[in-house]
């Protein structure tokens, strides 16, 4: 299919699938040291922490709730209260801070300086380039976090394997990422916001996320559903496909789209409720094979 860059250019992009593994992958992205350019919007809630927009606001009170939520998943997985933990594209650093509040040894990589600022500016914490992720002493974290973060990786193999190696022998790696099987990625099809082309690289299914781990000497030990996120992306889906949703709806079209958005996030969550595997976003926890 074709998709728009609807955050930033405007330009469109061919998502590509493959025949065999099933994922789904934009075809000519920009590279590593271009790409940075996509990334700077107003509204670009991951690396401006911004309050713009009535979709953002409800975002960030979505996002307390979301927080601990992540927390208290990665201590039971580990089985710890504290530990070190590292997370992967931190953006403005809201997750760090809530492990460090919880006495967590957390650090933080983020590859846009602009992220890190506001990172600095929100909480004092200092997040490091994402290019030291291979200066890690290997076997060193307790748990490895990456929020919707995968899907924007380059060199996907050697992060995958990078990650192993940086994980102790018992330590759990969680990985969020969106979910094209999902019930919204099937109504909105190119217009699915979760696309975000062409920052998201690859598209992920289940079946794609577990080839891609045990290539790598890892295995899923469960699947976590993302409820929100289907709400969420279904409000931005709809403003990319109809082009009319207001800051606040108070017209009829406006009105419209707003409650055909909330329907079909709770569809797509209710087709899930049975599957996880078909939630609009999916938490994998990953741990080695030793």
């Amino acid at each position: 299919m074709t998709a728009k860059d609807n955050t930033v250019s405007g330009k469109t992009f061919q998502i590509m699938e493959c025949g065999s593994c099933t994922l789904r992958f934009t075809q000519d992205v920009p590279d590593a040291e271009t790409i940075s350019s996509y990334y700077k919007a107003e509204d670009y809630i991951s690396h401006t922490d911004t309050s713009k927009g009535l979709i953002n606001r409800i975002y960030k009170i979505v996002r307390k709730r979301t927080l601990v939520r992540k927390r208290k998943l990665i201590e039971r997985f580990t089985g710890l209260r504290t530990g070190k933990a590292l997370d992967v594209g931190s953006g403005t650093g809201s997750f760090v801070n809530e492990l460090k509040q919880n006495g967590w040894n957390i650090t933080g990589l983020e590859p846009d300086n602009d992220a890190r600022k506001v990172a600095k500016q929100l909480y004092t914490i200092d997040l490091l380039d994402s290019a030291e992720l291979y200066k890690l002493s290997p076997g060193n974290f307790d748990a490895i976090s990456l929020w919707h973060v995968l899907e924007h990786v380059h060199d996907l193999a050697a992060y995958v394997q990078q990650l192993r190696i940086l994980l102790k022998d018992n330590g759990k790696l969680f990985v969020a990422i969106p979910n094209y099987t999902s019930t919204d990625s099937r109504i909105y099809k190119e217009y699915w916001a979760a696309y975000d082309v062409p920052r998201h690289l690859y598209h992920f299914s289940p079946a794609s996320m577990k080839e891609l781990m045990e290539k790598n000497s890892l295995r899923i030990i469960q699947y976590k559903p993302m409820w929100y996120d289907s709400f969420y992306i279904c409000l931005l889906s709809s403003k990319y496909k109809n082009a009319v949703l207001p800051d606040l709806p108070s017209g009829a079209q406006g009105k419209a789209n707003w409650i055909a958005a909330f329907w079909n996030g709770l569809r797509s969550n209710l087709n899930a409720v049975t599957d996880v595997k078909r939630c609009s976003s999916v938490i994998y926890i990953i741990e080695k094979i030793n």
